[in-house]
């Protein structure tokens, strides 16, 4: 089982994760080499991390303030500071990490596990997206669609504020009228199945009406979080008075619970897309980067621990890989006449936790700046097909034939990052 903690907007490495002792000791300064043109224009001087780093764990790991929660779990943690993308666009670039690909209409990473996979649960899908309590992010539905896969594949959203739609059965019919209409619909479609045997998108309809029946049983006792105790619901912070902590701990809640319930990939998103301002909504700080992010950080930081320790507690790290990730990095710098990063697509950090990877690890890493990945850089592709790998999967034989080519979720790249299997 997968579980990708997607923090959308831009998550900034170089103020969490990837400590840079020469950027706070060159603060100030011009970026060494010829000046500076990035996605929103001219760049000014380095500048050093915002919150302060310190080390964690046995393993001395340095991760700043602004994750002090997850800094205490980095002995948990294999990170690889290397990761390289093909584009510095948020869409584009969401689109690279769920799917692999710049353009939209590819499969998601979940829809191809669940392709290959299956699910474990006959009363859940097997691929949840759980969209942040703001809102979706900015690629929306193709985080999570099935591209040219069948339709049954695709990711089911929904959260614990906004449970699956149109799923209750109206008060006005009886369950015995509901289970007879249901009987007879699913009569008709798999006749007109029988005379168009290679209608995908009949074949998710007939199926997502069975597993609908099935879900109005499951879903809302999964979603019910009255059942967990006071203590978890402070470990997540559930508790918070800030309403969009305490709905994102709420997700991270209901994903612990789809992992218990068997859901083979959940997409569990920090972030949406832009709503009120840029930065505001997501972790895209270009101009008032520390402003933002002391809002965002809280809302964060003790839910996805919460999560993470939680999964340990109870034994369920052993068989679940968490991975946790963002579209692109940011910039060393601050764009000129600005207080924030710019977005850098060239050297930012990934982390996994549990099922198959080395902990503490810290694997490959850019300049020292943070400008460039420089040692062991690793595509998303890299990343792709590390994942896979975990989950039994080999990336380059899992393909379907699509207009002419066998497709894959890593093109024609990628290679299993080995070094930090255990």
């Amino acid at each position: 089982q997968v579980v990708m903690i997607f923090c959308s907007g831009g998550f900034s490495p170089l103020d969490s994760f990837d400590y840079k002792p020469e950027l706070i000791r060159r603060h100030g300064e011009p970026l060494p080499g010829k000046k500076l043109i990035t996605f929103q224009g001219e760049q000014g001087r380095l500048t050093r991390p915002l919150y302060p780093f310190r080390p964690r764990g046995e393993s001395g790991k340095m991760v700043s303030t602004l994750v002090d929660h997850l800094g205490e779990l980095a002995d948990e943690m294999c990170f690889v500071h290397s990761v390289t993308t093909k584009t510095n666009t948020h869409g584009p670039a969401e689109n690279v990490m769920s799917t692999g690909f710049t353009l939209d209409g590819f499969p998601s990473i979940g829809a191809w596990v669940s392709y290959a996979l299956g699910s474990e649960a006959d009363d859940l899908p097997a691929f949840v997206a759980i969209p942040d309590p703001r809102g979706k992010p900015q690629s929306s539905v193709n985080n999570w669609g099935p591209g040219f896969l069948p339709a049954a594949f695709q990711g089911t959203d929904f959260n614990a504020a906004r449970p699956i739609r149109n799923l209750a059965r109206p008060t006005s019919i009886t369950p015995a009228a509901d289970t007879a209409t249901r009987r007879f619909l699913d009569a008709l479609n798999r006749k007109h199945l029988d005379r168009f045997p290679g209608d995908s998108e009949l074949a998710a309809r007939i199926a997502s009406y069975q597993l609908a029946a099935r879900m109005q049983l499951s879903v809302p006792e999964i979603t019910d979080l009255s059942t967990e105790s006071r203590s978890t619901i402070r470990l997540y912070g559930a508790d918070s008075r800030n309403p969009l902590k305490a709905g994102f701990a709420r997700n991270c809640l209901l994903a612990r619970r789809l992992v218990e319930r068997g859901v083979r990939f959940i997409q569990l998103f920090n972030g949406s897309y832009q709503t009120g301002g840029e930065g505001t909504s997501n972790w895209d700080g270009h101009k008032k980067l520390k402003v933002q992010y002391d809002v965002h950080g809280p809302i964060l930081d003790q839910p996805a621990a919460g999560l993470l320790a939680d999964l340990k507690q109870r034994g369920l790290l052993e068989e679940t890989l968490v991975v946790f990730c963002s579209e692109f990095g940011r910039m060393p710098t601050f764009q000129k006449g600005a207080s924030g990063r710019d977005h850098n697509p060239d050297g930012f950090t990934v982390w996994m936790a549990g099922a198959g990877v080395k902990a503490p690890f810290s694997y490959g890493a850019t300049d020292p700046f943070g400008h460039r990945a420089v040692e062991h850089p690793a595509s998303v592709h890299d990343v792709h097909a590390t994942i896979l790998h975990l989950a039994g999967l080999e990336h380059r034989r899992l393909s379907i034939y699509h207009n002419g080519i066998q497709r894959r979720l890593t093109d024609v790249h990628g290679d299993v990052i080995t070094d930090v299997l255990a």
